[in-house]
């Protein structure tokens, strides 16, 4: 069984296997959903060697490649899956776009035509969705229907052993800031470091408000822990479909909220549109820490956004962040909320205990590690899956 596990026990990331030395054999073909996403293209070998991934069509114009939005996968289309050339089939994201029979009729498909499945289970609990069953019933198609299956972390694993019986490879979240932004970043850091004194700086972005973010109970208590730090300031984002008065998302009563504290100087309230890849790489490093305001959910992708780019993180309890990487933590889930466990961990990452920074070199080993067990875990596939009708 392959595992890259994250070692609780120390500060970084164990990488096992080795990578090994790229393959003259033809490439593997992978259909992958979706291929043009961060964490897709960062399982991948830096110089380009290994699986080929199709790209992801667009879904206006099936047969051209997406520059820009995958969004509903056009290969979740079972009659794709029907037509067209690829080795192996690995989903990772998007089928929430696609009905439990549309699912069914796709894993049969892969089926009927011999051609492996991998699933990398990233949620367990959809972020998005306010209930959970919808979300669940693809879970039980596609899970069991997998050739192989891929999380990302040891609770995650234990979770799908115990719901589904299936054992899970374990391999760790990549990078996600390109290494160049990582290298920049620490610099700034640590030129500010040795400069005049800063704010301390405790960041709580709330996005648009998706499903799994209950910020309303923690803003009180951030409020006051901040206070009482000296030279520390809380600052609170989010998109304006939140907190503008037409906003297509507003939360009135939040909105009310956060400009009360911003109009008694408690909170920098900054609203604003949807940050690009380098305003939010700006953004993240500009924190000292960064509060995940969730009740639900599983794994992040901005939890290791901040680590690339040195920004200590406090998660909640629900899900696997702390399986993830080293983190601060505080009680929240769907059952309640520990305000003091929340003052505890300000105060701890405060005081300088949150993680140290995974370096570019490490990052840089971690990802050829991963890139290496993801050829294992495709070989494997192949070699359990028997031909089909093509």
């Amino acid at each position: 069984m392959i595992v890259l596990a994250h070692d609780q026990a120390a500060t970084a990331t164990t990488a096992v296997p080795a990578p090994r030395a790229a393959s003259q054999e033809r490439r593997v073909v992978v259909a992958s959903v979706p291929a043009n996403h961060v964490y897709v293209r960062h399982i991948a070998r830096e110089d380009g060697t290994g699986p080929l991934r199709l790209p992801d069509p667009d879904p206006d114009q099936r047969e051209v490649a997406a520059t820009q939005r995958w969004w509903p996968p056009v290969m979740l289309d079972p009659a794709w899956a029907a037509e067209h050339d690829f080795d192996l089939f690995h989903l990772h994201f998007g089928f929430d776009a696609r009905s439990v029979a549309d699912l069914e009729t796709l894993v049969a498909t892969l089926r009927r035509r011999g051609k492996p499945f991998v699933f990398t289970v990233h949620d367990l609990r959809n972020p998005h969705h306010a209930d959970r069953e919808a979300h669940d019933r693809q879970l039980d198609v596609l899970v069991p229907a997998a050739t192989q299956v891929i999380t990302l972390t040891a609770g995650a694993a234990a979770e799908i052993r115990r719901r589904w019986g299936r054992e899970a490879v374990v391999l760790p979240h990549p990078h996600v800031v390109p290494f160049e932004t990582m290298r920049a970043a620490a610099a700034a850091r640590a030129e500010r470091s040795r400069g005049r004194r800063t704010p301390f700086r405790v960041g709580v972005h709330l996005k648009s408000l998706r499903a799994g973010m209950h910020p309303r109970p923690l803003l009180p208590t951030l409020v006051e822990a901040v206070q009482e730090l000296p030279g520390a300031v809380l600052q609170v984002d989010a998109h304006r479909d939140v907190l503008d008065h037409h906003g297509a998302r507003l939360d009135a009563e939040l909105r009310r909220v956060l400009h009360d504290y911003a109009e008694r100087e408690l909170v920098d309230l900054r609203v604003h549109d949807y940050y690009t890849d380098d305003e939010l790489w700006d953004y993240l490093g500009s924190l000292d820490v960064s509060v995940l305001p969730y009740r639900f959910g599983t794994h992040s992708g901005w939890l290791e956004a901040c680590r690339d780019l040195g920004t200590a993180v406090i998660a909640p309890t629900c899900g696997y962040f702390a399986d993830q990487a080293p983190v601060l933590t505080y009680g929240h889930d769907e059952s309640g909320y520990d305000p003091d466990s929340l003052v505890e961990a300000v105060r701890a990452a405060y005081d300088g205990a949150g993680a140290p920074t995974p370096g570019v070199d490490e990052r840089r080993r971690q990802r050829a590690a991963v890139a290496a067990a993801h050829d294992e875990v495709y070989a494997a596939a192949i070699e359990q899956t028997p031909g089909g009708d093509a």
